[in-house]
């Protein structure tokens, strides 16, 4: 697991249950503000999920909020 991997997953688990859109995300993981392109964050997640969850393809630990952004679920 990357160092990025880590801090991602560490945040997202320290406030399971609470939605965080991309730009939450980015601003309190990575310390940027304003961000232009959220694929970096969509495929760290992608990678994060085949390390961490028995099916990556139907996960059940960080979760989509469809339009909305990513949580740790808190029901696990």
């Amino acid at each position: 697991m990357t160092a990025k991997e880590f801090d991602l997953l560490y945040f997202l688990f320290s406030h399971k249950g609470q939605v965080f859109t991309k730009e939450q995300l980015y601003e309190y993981v990575w310390g940027y503000v304003d961000v232009t392109d959220a694929r970096n964050l969509t495929s760290l997640i992608r990678n994060l999920r085949v390390k961490i969850e028995p099916d990556p393809v139907n996960p059940k630990y960080i979760v989509i909020v469809w339009d909305i952004g990513y949580k740790f679920n808190e029901t696990i």
